[in-house]
């Protein structure tokens, strides 16, 4: 029992790049958000396609997930690997929900809360805790997840997680190429449809988001079984800058197949690229840093996007009082994702750890 405690409770050695490159998405995810108020109109948004961010999540969300698990998942077993990933996820989905939760009843620049019973509260609370969407108010565009709009991603990588377990996991490459191919022509299709790949978030988009980490988990855990890693001396900056580009490009006229082809292949290639580079000494604890920060500002930080967007439809604030508001804005939502790692998420997972491996040893 020992032994097999250590198998499923042991974690391999991580790609400190491509950490660094997820938490450069959360940030860039933050300041779309923040922008998305003020600039509704997305071609005038400099981060207007901030949004892709969570394609590259998927995306490399397949590559580490195959990388972590595909060797050793026969030996853990399906209902171990939830587990693992219940014990990853799930308290900052808590987390999120309770801050989502105050953020809506003590928002000082809103009157919704008057708006909604106590029974109506207490159940769209619920379905943010369990990750059952519930586009409930209209006030807030139907989003799945009113308390925590960002959880919608999270809902759907449940679901890739679950169908990694059942089925993914077992297939040949030769069939999840086949697989990736016909996902890839499903996200052509949304974007030609919609004219962007920004949905999945609410209800009359649930489905989008469903096409969006089809592919992109497909193709990240593709990259990883085809060894596809390319060795290259670019380093983090380097990556970062090119991830960046994806989110500051302008909209152009055909935007569904420039974003389409973004996520088709230049998604993956960063992949494949930040998996082969070489770090720098120097910016490893950066890179260590930003990877871990990355899911905490991600599912902590949409309850002060209401609150400043409550704020902004108030006020409107001019260009110069904006940049300052979304730059200090963020400089606290990274203090406060540090807060909610080092004070919750840790601890919490830690005890949890804990509780499971003696668990599995008695």
């Amino acid at each position: 029992m020992e032994k097999q405690s250590t198998v499923i409770l042991k974690t391999k050695q991580h790609y400190d790049i491509l950490d660094g490159l997820r938490g450069i998405a959360a940030i860039a995810v933050v300041i779309f958000h923040f922008l998305e108020i003020a600039y509704t109109d997305y071609s005038k948004n400099f981060i207007g396609h901030g949004f892709l961010a969570v394609d590259f999540f998927f995306c490399l969300s397949g590559f580490v997930i195959g990388y972590a698990y595909d060797d050793r998942m026969k030996k853990i077993g399906g209902t171990e690997f939830f587990k693992s990933r219940l014990l990853r996820l799930h308290p900052l989905v808590i987390l999120g929900s309770v801050l989502g939760l105050l953020g809506f009843l003590f928002d000082p620049y809103s009157a919704d809360q008057h708006l909604y019973s106590a029974g109506s509260v207490l159940l769209i609370f619920l379905c943010s805790l369990l990750l059952i969407p519930y586009p409930a108010m209209e006030e807030r565009y139907l989003n799945n997840f009113t308390f925590n709009a960002p959880a919608w991603s999270l809902f759907w990588e449940y679901v890739a997680n679950i169908l990694y377990a059942l089925i993914l996991v077992r297939i040949s490459r030769r069939v999840l190429l086949i697989l990736t191919i016909l996902c890839g022509a499903l996200i052509c299709f949304v974007g030609y449809r919609v004219g962007n790949l920004m949905g999945g978030w609410g209800g009359p988009n649930f489905w989008d988001g469903g096409a969006r980490i089809a592919y992109s988990f497909s193709a990240g855990l593709l990259v990883y079984r085809s060894g596809w890693i390319i060795k290259n001396r670019m380093g983090f900056i380097g990556l970062a800058i090119l991830l960046s580009m994806a989110f500051v490009m302008p909209w152009f006229k055909w935007n569904w197949l420039v974003e389409s082809l973004v996520v088709l292949f230049y998604f993956p290639l960063l992949i494949a690229l930040g998996a082969g580079a070489t770090l720098s000494p120097a910016l490893k604890k950066t890179c260590v840093f930003s990877g871990k920060i990355s899911y905490p500002l991600y599912m902590t930080h949409y309850a002060a996007i209401w609150i400043f967007a409550h704020y902004y439809n108030k006020y409107k604030p001019g260009t110069e009082q904006l940049a300052l508001i979304v730059t200090a804005g963020t400089i606290l939502l990274l203090a406060i994702a540090y807060l909610a790692m080092v004070l919750y998420d840790e601890p919490v997972r830690r005890y949890l750890a804990g509780k499971r491996k003696k668990q599995l040893i008695s």
